[in-house]
């Protein structure tokens, strides 16, 4: 694929790239916007550095690519409730520090997020992505033809990582989950396929998905095992070191995550802006 505006490099072998060429306090020109979503595409998590954008910038810049999420409870910015406010310390550690798709006990999933650095610890912090066309396409035949057609059933149960949720009165949180998810979760297909370059993904993670539907706990547990433990493989990830203006734009339709929680008493502030996707098929 070749690109007029931008330069895309390569950060490693499954997945994962470098952009130069975009200023995000800058409006999208139409070519530029194509280019970037040509190489998410292409490299399903990429990168951009010294981005020194304001919260409405980065509103702005995530426009281009959809409507945007609202996070059920999480923290936002005060004045753009769309810029999701992860910020974590020794005191207050992130649960990310496991691997998912984001917001999956929702019947249409985030398309992907645009995560910016505002606060960075001098080491450690890192975050890692992994290929989860590559998950799938690694499984055996006979695995493939098991899993075909199979939902597994996602829950907000397990998401322990938004403390702001816990605090809240069981009043308010009745009302949250009444209104932003669908009651006793939801049923997604475990092999996805995505809208755009129709490629297959495997698309279970230990955060939300809480067993399989349609057989036995117990199988459920054995093939979640097995799974949950075969798409973290080294071979399908990346690793990013951040700094203060870094950006990563992440497709969540076809990717998971792990924030690196090895940075001690250092504090760790991230602001994240999600577009809207769609349902799973």
């Amino acid at each position: 694929m070749t690109y007029d505006l931008i330069d895309v490099k390569p950060i490693a072998g499954a997945l994962g790239a470098e952009i130069e060429g975009i200023d995000m306090s800058k409006p999208l020109g139409n070519q530029a916007f194509k280019e970037v979503h040509d190489a998410l595409m292409a490299h399903q998590v990429i990168f951009f550095r010294d981005q020194d954008i304001t919260p409405g910038e980065h509103v702005a810049f995530a426009r281009h690519f959809g409507g945007l999420h609202v996070h059920p409870y999480a923290p936002s910015h005060p004045e753009h409730p769309e810029v999701l406010i992860l910020k974590s310390s020794k005191a207050n550690r992130s649960a990310a520090n496991a691997w998912h798709s984001d917001v999956t006990f929702q019947e249409e999933p985030p398309l992907g997020s645009i995560l910016l650095a505002r606060e960075v610890p001098e080491t450690g912090g890192d975050t890692m992505w992994a290929n989860m066309y590559d998950a799938y396409e690694t499984l055996s035949a006979p695995m493939k033809r098991y899993l075909e057609g199979m939902k597994a059933l996602n829950t907000a149960g397990r998401a322990s990582f938004e403390k702001a949720y816990d605090n809240l009165s069981k009043e308010e949180q009745a009302e949250i989950r009444a209104g932003r998810m669908s009651e006793g979760g939801v049923e997604h297909p475990i092999v996805r396929t995505h809208p755009v370059t129709g490629r297959k993904a495997l698309y279970v993670n230990s955060i939300f998905t809480q067993k399989i539907v349609g057989v036995s706990s117990k199988e459920s547990r054995a093939i979640l095992g097995y799974l949950l433990d075969h798409l973290q493989k080294p071979e399908f990830t990346c690793r990013f070191r951040w700094r203060k203006g870094s950006v990563a734009f992440w497709d969540n339709r076809c990717t998971q995550h792990y924030a690196v929680a090895d940075y001690g008493d250092a504090t760790r502030e991230m602001h994240r802006v999600t577009v809207n996707g769609d349902r799973p098929f």
